[in-house]
């Protein structure tokens, strides 16, 4: 599959394993692929995040994806429901953080002796991929490009899809600006 990637869609993957590996995570996971997505420039993915308003909004979505990863990768509406419940999942990362220090629920390891040269990819990162080629294909592209995997993350639930819908980034919206229907077209 990855030989049907354009050069901004492998861009993105290498960025997602380069951010695995400097946040010490144990796989690439769907909220590395959209930190590498952030990260680009000059391309379809980047261009349509620009058209929503992306330059506004880029650290804080930076921000709320490592928020997530700290609260052990619930999102924002799971630690919602959770206080609806009398959970307060705040309270929780503060007495683990307190014990085993910050970032203790982020599920990162410290010691990166074990790493074996490569980075596995979590279920939800291959499923991100695994949807991106999906939606290639019933575009009739004919190759999968970074607009793929922004479209896959907006369209799969999770972290990424949070963030990115509360900044105005949806599957449809995304759609729009790619493919018409909208007053900006990417070329």
């Amino acid at each position: 599959m990855f030989e049907r990637f354009t050069k901004d869609a492998r861009a993105v993957v290498t960025g997602a394993v380069e951010h695995a590996e400097r946040g010490g995570a144990q796989a690439v996971d769907a909220e590395h692929l959209l930190l590498a997505l952030l990260d680009r420039e000059g391309s379809r993915a980047s261009f349509a995040l620009a058209a929503l308003g992306g330059g506004e909004w880029l650290e804080s979505a930076r921000t709320a994806l490592g928020e997530a990863r700290r609260r052990g990768g619930l999102s924002q509406a799971e630690a919602e429901a959770l206080a609806g419940l009398g959970i307060d999942v705040g309270e929780i990362v503060a007495r683990v953080e307190e014990v085993h220090g910050v970032g203790a629920m982020s599920g990162d390891r410290k010691d990166r002796r074990w790493w074996s040269g490569h980075r596995s990819f979590s279920r939800a990162a291959k499923d991100v991929l695994e949807r991106a080629l999906r939606i290639a294909v019933a575009r009739r592209d004919r190759h999968i490009g970074d607009e793929h995997i922004l479209l896959a993350l907006t369209g799969r639930p999770g972290v990424p899809a949070e963030v990115l819908a509360d900044r105005g980034v949806t599957y449809e919206s995304v759609t729009r600006v790619l493919y018409g229907g909208g007053e900006a077209k990417a070329g």
